[in-house]
């Protein structure tokens, strides 16, 4: 009966050690994504930014060849 603490003490501290281990894992590789999931839709934002850009100049251009009126009332 003297060694059933110590082995109930030895199994409950390994089970609560991987647990932390684990969940201290999983919250950093989150973390880690959204980093990542940030990054991408920056990256989405600059280049709908550039590819707006492009498209105003672009119809800008063609306007003006067409000989279409531009200018504000």
């Amino acid at each position: 009966m003297n060694w059933v603490p110590i082995v109930f003490v030895t199994f409950k501290l390994l089970v609560l050690g991987t647990g932390m281990f684990f969940a201290i894992k999983w919250h950093y590789d989150q973390e880690k994504e959204k980093r990542v999931a940030l990054r991408k839709s920056g990256k989405v934002v600059i280049v709908f930014a550039i590819a707006l850009t492009f498209l105003g100049l672009f119809t800008y251009v063609l306007a003006s060849t067409l000989g279409l009126d531009l200018t504000f009332p």
